[in-house]
């Protein structure tokens, strides 16, 4: 089937009691069992609810996977796939990657004894050379956050399996509308499912895709042992969203090259990051793995606060993929995390601003930026 087809249809049967074509919130703790030893599939709802798996069986088909398992945040979807791993296992990371991703490495992570390299991953060879005989995860994020770096997917999986690591790829930036990591060599794939996936900032939640029996049940276990899993109503709020994923992705997609186009010309921009313009490091790289370049934009202006506070239609917030357009301020809110001499090195200045371009009409968009750059 094709993608569109699969997000309405992939793994979502009507209810099988009544028929609903909408699979139902299954609001319940707990499963009456008919006899000792003998259950209908379900026993206790951290370690399974009917809504969650629907959601898990919709999202591993989107990714071209077997198996999904989803959890209550994307950061705790990140935090299980390294619950895997033991005191000592050595993981290479992008240097520029979501602050809260950096914070669980560096200040959770690595008190219990793993072992962290930040390199370019815009480079094959650079982590070629940081890989290690511990080395156990390779851990991408392409386009990064919020350098918008494109990464070799396929190359970095190569390097990761050639010492017998893991290629981890989070793909939220682009959903597996835009990009499938599994496709590309990739063992697992992590996403928020707050952003693109549930499209309408009205949930949080975060999912892991593998391809393999044994990473799933390894996922599984994780999952119900610490049991930081999705609620039913917040399985049942990303079921909805991702129907319309592909029509919202092409939204997404040509306002964010319209808005790119028109930053990309725009005096007071000092410098823009966007893989879908020609001038980007990474364009033929995105251009070849990625079907689209996604609503993502970075650019640098000479005084962001001035700018932000004059912002009207799109919502100065954190957070991204949402049907409305969300601004940020990187340096303080998505990675203040980050120490400020490593945020400088990244690009992450204080003038840096990055656009989550939503679906509204884009000429009311670049309406409003035009109001906000008259105040820099």
């Amino acid at each position: 089937m094709g993608f569109s087809t699969d997000c309405i249809h992939a793994a979502q049967e009507p209810e099988p009691v009544t028929g609903a074509v909408t699979y139902p919130i299954f609001q319940t703790s707990t499963y009456v069992q008919p006899e000792l030893g003998r259950n209908k599939g379900y026993e206790y709802a951290r370690t399974k609810n009917p809504t969650r798996s629907v959601l898990e069986g919709a999202l591993a088909a989107l990714e071209r996977g077997k198996h999904g398992h989803c959890f209550a945040s994307g950061m705790a979807a990140i935090d299980a796939v390294f619950r895997m791993l033991r005191s000592g296992d050595h993981v290479v990371a992008g240097e520029n990657m979501y602050g809260g991703s950096y914070r669980l490495f560096s200040r959770v992570l690595e008190k219990f004894g793993l072992q962290f390299s930040y390199v370019d991953t815009s480079s094959a060879g650079a982590v070629r050379e940081a890989m290690r005989d511990n080395t156990r995860v390779v851990f991408l994020e392409t386009p990064t956050n919020p350098m918008m770096t494109i990464t070799d997917i396929a190359a970095c999986a190569e390097a990761a399996h050639a010492k017998g690591a893991l290629a981890v790829v989070d793909n939220t930036f682009c959903s597996p509308y835009l990009q499938r990591p599994i496709e590309l060599g990739a063992d697992i794939v992590v996403h928020s499912t707050t952003k693109f996936l549930n499209g309408h900032s009205d949930s949080v939640g975060g999912a892991v895709i593998s391809n393999s029996d044994e990473l799933a049940e390894k996922i599984g276990f994780l999952q119900n042992a610490a049991g930081a899993i999705l609620s039913p109503f917040d399985s049942w709020l990303v079921l909805r969203g991702i129907k319309t994923l592909a029509v919202r992705m092409r939204r997404h997609e040509e306002n964010g090259m319209a808005m790119a186009s028109y930053l990309s010309n725009h005096a007071k921009v000092r410098k823009i990051y966007y893989p879908g313009l020609p001038d980007h490091p990474g364009h033929a790289l995105a251009k070849k793995q990625m079907s689209g370049f996604g609503a993502l934009i970075s650019f640098e202006v000479s005084d962001a606060k001035k700018f932000l506070d004059r912002v009207r239609l799109c919502s100065l917030g954190e957070s991204l993929g949402g049907v409305e357009t969300l601004i940020s301020h990187p340096e303080t809110m998505t990675h203040a995390s980050v120490p400020l001499a490593e945020r400088t090195r990244l690009g992450i200045t204080p003038g840096l601003v990055r656009i989550s371009v939503g679906i509204e009409d884009i000429e009311d968009l670049i309406a409003d930026l035009e109001n906000a750059f008259e105040g820099v």
